[in-house]
């Protein structure tokens, strides 16, 4: 069943563009949900960063890494250890940010998206200074590397979320991860699919089913989808990364910083005083395959 979505001021630029008229909880595949978010990602380019380009560093000379909306610092916390000499690619990096500040700790960083849109932001960003790093257009269901080709992978909010088989992107990681090698990317916490896409009161009611895997999507008036967003449970994710032969180390859920009073689609200091916005699963691939 479709019905008209809640007007979006932030995304005017993208729904005009792609005809977005409606909002359906359908199933939607692989092919379908990568055709959207490419299409989505190039059309939101410009209002994304003029949104949240500031507060992700974009512009900064050298990156910056924020995981999450919370403001949580790579350079703070540390979840990726120490990346000096280490080969590091970043899954949906959209303009980069989180690669070119690894580079500048000493990383040989690659930066991976499924949109050319996000990607030239990130080309304008390097041309102005700083470090550069390769930038690769693909999605995350496939990556183009060799097997062991890297020592540490990372996301933050990029990929995982928009992806039909996400139990296939951890597939991925493993086989492109050296043995012993991190795996740490950031989500939305499972628990906000129950709550509207809302960071005011009415966003504090819980109205979806948390075990509902429904995707969110938005369409035009022939269905198409234009945006799409899975969801997944906490046991959900752990289970895609078990079977992926990887280690979960920790599951971090940031709290909201009290400096913090600034708004994010669904995240607020309201929401977050109470429930987390966040999950952060820290992962590694062991030294050598478990016994038969």
């Amino acid at each position: 069943m479709t019905q008209p979505p809640v007007p979006d001021d932030r995304h005017a630029a993208a729904n005009a563009v792609l005809g977005t008229t409606g909002v359906s909880r359908t199933r939607v595949g692989s092919a379908d949900s990568e055709r959207a978010s490419r299409a989505w990602w190039d059309a939101d380019a410009d209002d994304y960063h003029r949104t949240h380009g500031d507060f992700l560093g974009v512009e900064s000379a050298g990156g910056e890494f924020v995981w999450c909306p919370e403001g949580l610092h790579e350079g703070d916390v540390h979840l990726l250890g120490d990346v000096a000499g280490k080969d590091v690619l970043e899954i949906g990096c959209g303009s980069a940010p989180c690669a070119r500040w690894l580079a500048g700790q000493g990383a040989r960083a690659v930066g991976l998206d499924l949109s050319k849109g996000m990607l030239a932001r990130g080309l304008d960003a390097m041309a102005a200074g700083g470090p550069r790093v390769p930038l690769v257009q693909a999605g995350a269901e496939s990556l183009p590397f060799a097997d062991a080709s890297f020592d540490i992978a990372c996301s933050a909010f990029g990929g995982v979320p928009f992806v039909a088989d996400s139990a296939l992107v951890m597939r991925e990681v493993a086989r492109v991860l050296r043995p012993g090698g991190l795996w740490v990317f950031s989500v939305n916490h499972p628990m906000r699919w129950i709550f509207p896409d809302d960071p005011g009161p009415k966003g504090l009611t819980a109205t979806i089913p948390y075990f509902d895997r429904t995707p969110y999507v938005e369409v035009d008036d022939d269905g198409v989808p234009t945006y799409v967003e899975h969801h997944r449970t906490i046991g959900d994710r752990v289970r895609e990364i078990v079977a992926a032969g990887l280690e979960v180390r920790d599951i971090v859920e940031p709290d909201w910083p009290e400096w913090l009073d600034r708004e994010w689609g669904q995240w607020s200091p309201l929401r977050g005083q109470l429930f987390p916005g966040t999950a952060i699963f820290v992962c590694r691939k062991p030294d050598r395959p478990a016994a038969a």
